[in-house]
C-alpha cells in the first residue's frame, strides 16, 4: 500500500517541473501563492493543512486530499484529527464526498506504513 504514497509523489513532482519548466508566469504565482498560504500565520501550519484538508474533500479533488493528507500527517496530526475533519468534509459536502473519504483513509494508512 506504500506504493500508493509514492506512486503521487512521484507523479506530482514529475508533473510540477513540467508544468513550471514551461514558464508561465500565471502558472508560477499560483504554486507560489499556495505555497504561501499554507506557512505560518495567525493560524499555525496544522490548522491550515486541516481547513484545506476540508475544503479538498468538499470539492472532491483526490490529488488535493492526497498532498493535504501527506503535509498533515507531516505535520503529527492524528488520525483522530484527520477523522474528525473528515467527519465535517462530509457533513458539509454531503453523501457523494464517501468515495473520497475512502480514498483518503486508504492513503492515510498508506502514509502510516511508510511512517514518512
Amino acid at each position: 500500500m506504500s506504493n500508493l504514497v509514492e506512486e503521487f509523489n512521484d507523479y506530482r513532482s514529475r508533473m510540477n517541473e513540467k508544468l513550471l519548466a514551461d514558464n508561465n508566469l500565471v502558472i508560477k504565482r499560483i504554486f507560489n501563492l499556495d505555497t504561501n498560504a499554507y506557512s505560518a500565520g495567525a493560524l499555525d501550519v496544522k490548522t491550515k493543512e486541516l481547513l484545506g484538508l476540508v475544503a479538498s474533500a468538499v470539492l472532491r479533488c483526490d490529488d488535493c486530499i492526497k498532498y493535504h493528507l501527506e503535509t498533515s500527517y507531516k505535520e503529527g496530526i492524528t488520525r483522530e484529527e484527520m477523522m474528525e475533519a473528515m467527519g465535517i468534509a462530509t457533513l458539509v459536502g454531503g453523501t457523494i464526498v464517501i468515495p473520497h473519504l475512502r480514498r483518503a483513509y486508504e492513503f492515510w494508512e498508506a502514509l502510516e506504513e511508510t511512517g514518512k
